[in-house]
């Protein structure tokens, strides 16, 4: 399967960070309309140190999102990728800790969001549903603090609490946030966990036995634990792989060496999915490609690996979408 027919494959895209998907193009603009300063060169705008200092660049970036129109033209530049790729709906993750000019007020920027998404599907672009996350470095007391207000707020747009953030530096974290998960799975909330990727198996663990992870993002670690693979096949818990991601990161020498085909073999529903794709410089379509290329994927493994997609998407869920035939050039 080409790139063309790859592209006209329906297909969800369940792993993806809106913090991530501002080009620079979109920086310099916000930078200049509200008077900062770039923090480097525009043509090394996406060079970073040390995970740290990338996830201070989130911050930063989504400090320039002020008003409720740079909200609402982030929304829907993200819908715009996600309909050139194919994508019939998609959940997008969102963490307000790195939206400082909406600390106060959350329930105004899932407004916003919601006004550009529900802009570009009358423009006929593809439903995205809201997983709101928490910081791995928060508290107990915040997250709960966060789940509560989410549940009063009751918004259709918001349909999973995620969790994010460094695991390498937070440490495991299940524990901590358990209440907060518990009560988002009690009111009706898909719960989705980064987990595997920095932290080894032990972390998707946490993920399924204490958060009661409905999803888990990355996840790719589990392979150095074959009952825990045997497990995540058991019960089809999906994982919403990153490939380039998890290269670029250093989780994953090569392409070659990536465990994704491996964990496919095993039973273990996987989705292809982009993480931060701006500052990735990649694109739903390229990943998808280069899997199949490395791996020696068939048109029909592509075509599965795009319904698993959508069964583990809980906006496609949602609008109906996650059922039904996968044909390449077949939209909605």
């Amino acid at each position: 399967m080409d790139a063309t027919a790859i592209g006209g494959l329906r297909k969800a895209e369940v792993h993806v960070h809106l913090e991530g998907c501002f080009e620079v193009s979109d920086l310099v603009t916000l930078a200049a309309t509200h008077g900062e300063w770039l923090p480097r060169p525009a043509d090394r705008l996406f060079e970073f140190s040390s995970f740290d200092n990338f996830l201070d660049f989130l911050s930063w970036s989504c400090s320039l999102v002020r008003t409720r129109d740079d909200v609402h033209a982030a929304a829907y530049r993200y819908a715009e990728r996600a309909g050139r790729a194919g994508v019939v709906a998609a959940d997008i993750i969102v963490n307000p800790t790195h939206w400082h000019p909406w600390h106060d007020n959350l329930s105004g920027l899932i407004d916003a969001l919601d006004a550009g998404f529900s802009d570009a599907e009358v423009d006929g672009l593809p439903p995205v549903g809201l997983c709101i996350s928490v910081l791995r470095q928060q508290s107990s007391t915040e997250a709960v603090e966060l789940v509560d207000a989410l549940i009063e707020l009751g918004h259709p747009r918001v349909v999973a609490l995620s969790i994010d953030g460094n695991e390498a530096v937070a440490g495991r974290t299940g524990a901590r946030f358990a209440e907060a998960f518990r009560r988002a799975g009690a009111a009706g909330l898909g719960r989705t966990v980064h987990a595997g990727e920095s932290s080894g198996p032990e972390g998707v663990r946490d993920a399924i036995h204490v958060l009661g992870a409905d999803r888990i993002d990355h996840g790719i670690r589990a392979i150095e634990d074959p009952s825990l693979v045997q497990e995540l096949a058991d019960r089809r818990i999906p994982l919403g792989v990153c490939p380039s991601s998890n290269i670029t990161l250093g989780i994953v020498p090569t392409v070659a060496e990536h465990p994704i085909d491996a964990l496919r073999l095993a039973g273990v529903p996987v989705s292809v999915n982009t993480d931060d794709p701006a500052f990735l410089a990649n694109d739903l379509v390229s990943e998808y490609a280069i899997c199949a290329q490395m791996f020696n994927w068939s048109d029909d493994v592509i075509t599965g690996v795009a319904q698993t997609s959508l069964e583990a998407c809980f906006m496609a869920s949602q609008r109906g979408l996650s059922t039904g035939a996968l044909i390449a050039g077949n939209r909605r």
